[in-house]
C-alpha cells in the first residue's frame, strides 16, 4: 500500500527529473557543436520520461501531480547555462546524475525500469563531455593518444621519488630525536632499524590496501555494467553512441560504431568498461601486491640512508655523516622531483634538502631537551 510518504518520495523524484529536463534544455540551446547539443536534448527527453513517470505514479496513489514547474535551483541553473555555457553548470548537472543514481537503487519502484543505469549512465557521459570543456569531449583512447603512457610514467616515478623521500625524512627524523637524546649508537642503530621495519610495512600495508580497494571497485563497476549490457543491451548501444558523438562522430557513424561493438559481448563489456568507467580490464589499476612490494623496497631504501653511519661510527662524528649522507639523498631526490615539475634542478634539490634538514634539527632539538628532562 502507497503510505503518504511515498507519494512525497514521488513528488520530490518527479520535481528532480523536471529541474534535469529544464538545465539540459538550456545546455542544449547553448551548446555550440551540434552533436553534443543533440546529446543534451537527448537527455532531457530521458528526464523528461522520468518524470512522466513519476507523474503516473502519483495518479495511480490517488494524488494530483500538479504543475510540472521547475524549481527556482533549475531555473537559476538554466539562465547560466544560457548566459555563460554549458560548462558552467556540468558539474553542478553530474553531482545530480550520481545521486540520483544512488537514490534509485533503493527504491522498489524503478526495478527493472532501467531509470538507475540512465542515471549513472549520464553521470559517466557528463564527466566525459566535462573532460574537455568547450571541445566536445574525450574518453581513455584520446587521453591515451594525448599522452596517457606518459602520465602514468609520471605517477610511477612520482610514486618512487616520494616513497623514497617519505622513508628518508621520516627516518633521519626519528634518528636525530633519538640521538638528540643522548643515546648510545647501539640504541640509535636499532631504532633506526626499526624505523625503517616499521614504516616499510605500515607504507606497503597502506599501498596494498588502496591498491586492493580500487581494484575491488573496479571489479564491481564491471560487473554492474556487465548486468546492464546483459539485461538492456539496446540501452547500452545508445549510451555507447552518445559517448562517441560527445567525441565529435556524427549521430549516424556514432551509432554504427556502437551496435558493432554491441554485437559482440566480450567486446562489448570491455569497451563500455573503458569507455564510459574509464576502467582497463586488463589492469584493473595493477598488481596490489607489486605495489606494495615496491612501497616496501623505496621506503626502506630511503630510510636505511640516515642509519649507515651508525653501523661503523658513533657520537657526533655518526651524526654528522648521517646528516651529510642524508643531504646528498635528498639532493637527489629533490632532483629526481624536477622530472615531474619542470623546476630548476638546483633549486629544487636545495629546497628538499632544506626542508629535511629543518625537520631533523626540529626533532633533535626535541630529543635533545627530553634527554635533559630525563636525565635531570
Amino acid at each position: 500500500m502507497t503510505t503518504p510518504e511515498d507519494i512525497e518520495r514521488y513528488r520530490r523524484n518527479r520535481q528532480d527529473e523536471i529541474d534535469s529536463a529544464t538545465v539540459y534544455t538550456a545546455m542544449a540551446d547553448a551548446e555550440s557543436q551540434p552533436q553534443v547539443a543533440d546529446v543534451y536534448r537527448r537527455l532531457a527527453e530521458t528526464e523528461g520520461t522520468h518524470a512522466d513517470f513519476w507523474t503516473e505514479k502519483i495518479r495511480e496513489a490517488g494524488s494530483d501531480p500538479g504543475d510540472a514547474k521547475p524549481s527556482r535551483r533549475a531555473r537559476v541553473l538554466a539562465w547560466l547555462a544560457r548566459r555563460f555555457g554549458p560548462g558552467l553548470v556540468i558539474s553542478s548537472m553530474q553531482a545530480g546524475e550520481a545521486i540520483g543514481g544512488s537514490d534509485y537503487a533503493t527504491q522498489p519502484e524503478v526495478t527493472g525500469t532501467g531509470m538507475a543505469a540512465d542515471e549513472r549512465s549520464h553521470d559517466r557521459l557528463l564527466t566525459v563531455i566535462a573532460e574537455t570543456p568547450g571541445q566536445g569531449a574525450r574518453g581513455e583512447v584520446l587521453a591515451q593518444l594525448e599522452g596517457r603512457h606518459r602520465a602514468t610514467s609520471g605517477n610511477a616515478l612520482r610514486a618512487a621519488v616520494l616513497g623514497a623521500n617519505d622513508g628518508l625524512v621520516s627516518n633521519l627524523s626519528l634518528v636525530m630525536g633519538v640521538a638528540g637524546a643522548a643515546l648510545d649508537s647501539t640504541a640509535i642503530l636499532i631504532t633506526g632499524l626499526a624505523g625503517l621495519l616499521a614504516g616499510s610495512g605500515s607504507m606497503a600495508m597502506g599501498e596494498w590496501l588502496s591498491v586492493q580497494s580500487s581494484r575491488e571497485l573496479y571489479q564491481r563497476q564491471i560487473g554492474i555494467e556487465a548486468e546492464e549490457l546483459a539485461e538492456v543491451p539496446e540501452e547500452e548501444a545508445e549510451e555507447l553512441a552518445l559517448i562517441y558523438e560527445a567525441k565529435g562522430l556524427s549521430k549516424e557513424r556514432a551509432r554504427e560504431v556502437a551496435e558493432q561493438l554491441i554485437a559482440d559481448e566480450e567486446m562489448a563489456l570491455d569497451t563500455l568498461a573503458r569507455e564510459e568507467l574509464g576502467i582497463n580490464p586488463e589492469e584493473l589499476g595493477g598488481s596490489a601486491w607489486e605495489a606494495a612490494a615496491t612501497s616496501f623496497v623505496l621506503f626502506a631504501l630511503g630510510a636505511i640512508v640516515p642509519v649507515l653511519p651508525y653501523f661503523v661510527l658513533s657520537g657526533l662524528v655518526a651524526v654528522g655523516v648521517s646528516l651529510v649522507l642524508s643531504a646528498v639523498a635528498l639532493f637527489v631526490i629533490g632532483a629526481g622531483i624536477t622530472l615531474l615539475t619542470g623546476r630548476s634542478v638546483l633549486y629544487s634539490g636545495l629546497r628538499q634538502v632544506g626542508i629535511g634538514l629543518a625537520a631533523a634539527v626540529l626533532t633533535y632539538g626535541v630529543g635533545s631537551v627530553i634527554g635533559v628532562t630525563l636525565v635531570g
